[in-house]
C-alpha cells in the first residue's frame, strides 16, 4: 500500500501520528511544508506507487497553508482523499476546505483514535476508488453480442452528448451500474466525478444526510459539517442505485432537487447547487409502485425522461461463453494465479442454468471455479452444486417430454417477439405435456429456481417468478396460435384486454 502523506510544521504532530499509523500497519511519508510535498509530488509523477494514499495536511504552515495545498493536490489528482487538520479557530477556514474537495477535517487538539479511524476511513475509500478506476481502464466496460446488449449499447451511443436523466431497469445483478458508469463514461461529464449510492443499502434514518450532507450539530452525532453525495458529485454524475425503495418524503425532496436543482443540507438554511446528472436504477415494476401509492408519480416521470432496460442474462444466453472465459481471467488476475480454461461440455452446461442472479452470479461462480476446480480446465464436473442440479432436473424433464411426442429441442435459445409474430422458445415447446413425471419435473425447476433466489437473498422472488411464468405460458400461447392474441386468449381462459395489458406489463411487444 502507498504510504500517508503527513503535513504539518510541528514535528510532535508529526511522531505521535506516525507513531499510531504504524501500530496499525500503515506506512507514512511526513513533510513540514506545502512546497517539500509538491516536489515529493512531481518526483512521482512518472510512478503512481510513490504517490500518497491519503494526504492529512495542517491549515496554517509557513511557506503555503494547506488550502493552497488541497487546490493544487485536487488540480493532480482529484480522487486523492485530503484531510484538513485545523485549530478551532480555523473551522470557517476548514469548512470553505470542506465544501473545496477536502474528504473531511480533524480539529485540533484530536483524539488519537478517531484521527486514527478517520485517516483508515479515508484509505477505504481511496483503495475502493482505485480498483474501480482500474475495472474500468483495464477491463471492457461491458460484454455482449446479443440483440438485446447491442440495444442498449447504441442507446449509449445516442446518449453520449446528452446531459439528459437516464431510468435504467432490469434484474438484480444484471449490470445496472456498469450501464451507468457507461453513460457517463461518454458523456460531457466525463471528467467529473461519478458517485454511486444504494437507497436500498442505507437506513431510512441515514439516508437523507447521506444523500443531501448535514451542518455540524443538525443531530446527535454531527460533529462536523458533512457533503452527501450530491456535493460529492458536483460537476459529474449522480447514480442513485435501487431509487424504488426510496423513502416516500425522501422522494419529495428529490423531486425539488431535480425540479429547480437546489437543495439544502439536514439542519442547513442555506441553499446548495446541485450541478449533478441523474441516473437511477431499479428492479422494481415503478409504474406498479406508483399504482399502490409507495413512489410519487411525479418523480416518477422526472426521472422516466430516457428508459433502458437491461435484459436478464437468460435473455442473452449467448453472451455466457464469453462472459464466462471474461470472468476466468478477471479471477485469477485478482488472485494472482494462472487463468483457467473451461471445456465446452462444461460451457455447454452452463448454458443451460436460469442465472437467478444475473451476471453477477455468472461472476461468483467463475470466482468459485478459479478458487475450487482442481484442474487447470474445467470440466462439467467441476461446475458448482447449484448448476449440477439444475442440469439434473432439465434431463429428468427431457424423457418424460420426448415420451409424449414433443420435439426435441434446444434449451438455449428464449423467446424473441417482434410485433404479433412470436418465435417459440425450444425451452417452452417441451412443457405442454400431461405426463405425471413431466410436471413433476417442472414443479421440481421451480422449486429450485426459487430456492436459489431464496438463497441469494433475494427479496422479489414472488413477483420475479410469477413475470416468468405469465411471460412463458402468454409466449406459449400466441405461438400455438402464429400471434393471435384473441384465440390465445381464448385457450388460457383469460380476457382479450387482460392478455393485452400483461403484454404490455411484461415488455413482450
Amino acid at each position: 500500500m502507498k504510504p500517508i502523506w503527513i503535513v504539518d510544521d510541528d514535528q510532535s504532530i508529526r511522531f505521535v501520528l506516525e507513531k499510531a499509523l504504524l501500530r496499525e500497519d500503515l506506512p507514512t511519508r511526513s513533510f513540514t511544508n506545502t512546497r517539500e510535498v509538491l516536489a515529493a509530488l512531481d518526483a512521482a509523477a512518472d510512478d503512481d506507487t510513490q504517490g500518497p494514499q491519503v494526504l492529512v495536511s495542517d491549515i496554517r504552515m509557513p511557506g503555503g497553508s494547506g488550502l493552497d495545498l488541497l487546490d493544487k493536490i485536487k488540480a493532480r489528482h482529484p480522487g486523492l482523499p485530503v484531510i484538513i487538520m485545523t485549530a478551532f479557530s480555523d473551522l470557517d477556514s476548514a469548512v470553505s476546505a470542506f465544501q473545496g474537495g477536502a474528504f473531511e477535517y480533524l480539529p485540533k487538539p484530536f483524539d488519537l483514535p478517531r484521527a486514527v479511524e478517520l485517516i483508515r476511513r479515508a484509505v477505504d475509500e481511496s483503495q475502493r476508488e482505485e480498483v474501480a478506476e482500474e475495472r474500468m481502464v483495464a477491463a471492457p466496460e461491458m460484454l455482449g453480442q446479443a440483440p438485446a446488449m447491442q440495444d442498449v449499447f447504441r442507446a449509449i451511443g445516442r446518449l453520449s452528448q446528452s446531459n439528459v436523466t437516464v431510468l435504467i431497469t432490469g434484474e438484480s445483478g444484471s449490470g445496472k451500474e456498469l450501464v451507468a458508469r457507461a453513460l457517463h463514461k461518454h458523456s460531457p461529464r466525463a471528467t467529473g466525478p461519478f458517485v454511486a449510492i444504494n437507497t436500498a443499502a442505507i437506513p431510512k434514518d441515514l439516508l437523507e444526510s447521506e444523500l443531501f450532507g448535514h451542518e455540524r450539530g443538525a443531530f446527535t452525532g454531527a460533529q462536523t459539517m458533512r457533503r452527501g453525495r450530491f456535493e460529492q458529485a458536483e460537476g459529474g454524475t449522480l447514480f442513485l442505485d435501487e431509487i424504488g425503495d426510496m423513502p416516500f418524503d425522501l422522494q419529495t425532496r428529490l423531486l425539488r432537487v431535480l425540479s429547480d436543482g437546489h437543495f439544502y443540507r439536514v439542519g442547513g438554511h442555506n441553499s446548495v447547487k446541485a450541478n449533478v446528472r441523474v441516473i437511477a436504477a431499479t428492479h422494481q415494476d415503478l409504474e406498479q409502485r406508483v399504482k399502490l401509492g409507495g413512489f410519487r408519480e411525479d418523480l416518477f416521470h422526472r426521472l422516466n425522461v430516457i428508459r433502458l432496460r437491461l435484459p436478464a442474462l437468460r435473455e442473452r444466453g449467448e453472451d455466457v461463453p464469453a462472459l464466462t472465459r471474461h470472468f476466468l481471467q478477471q479471477s485469477a488476475k485478482q488472485l494472482g494465479v494462472e487463468p483457467k480454461r473451461i471445456s465446452d461440455a462444461a460451457l455447454a452446461q452452463l448454458a443451460t442454468f436460469g442465472f437467478p442472479g444475473n451476471v453477477r452470479q455468472l461472476e461468483n461462480i467463475c470466482h468459485w471455479l478459479t478458487v475450487m476446480a482442481p484442474a487447470q480446465l474445467i470440466e462439467t464436473k467441476d461446475l458448482p452444486p447449484e448448476v449440477m442440479a439444475t442440469a439434473a432436473v432439465v434431463q429428468a424433464a427431457a424423457p418424460a417430454a420426448i415420451q409424449a411426442g414433443a420435439p426435441q429441442v434446444d434449451h438455449h435459445r428464449e423467446p424473441v417477439v417482434v410485433g404479433a409474430a412470436v418465435s417459440l422458445a425450444p425451452a417452452v415447446a417441451a412443457a405442454a405435456t400431461p405426463d405425471a413425471a413431466a410436471t413433476l419435473a417442472w414443479e421440481s425447476g421451480l422449486e429450485l429456481e426459487a430456492q436459489t433466489m431464496l438463497a441469494a437473498g433475494r427479496n422479489d422472488v414472488w413477483d420475479a417468478l410469477s413475470r416468468r411464468f405469465e411471460s412463458r405460458l402468454i409466449l406459449t400461447a400466441l405461438a400455438s396460435t402464429r400471434g393471435r392474441r384473441i384465440e390465445a386468449a381464448q385457450k388460457l381462459g383469460i380476457g382479450r384486454n387482460t392478455i393485452t395489458r400483461k403484454i404490455q406489463e411484461l415488455g413482450l411487444e
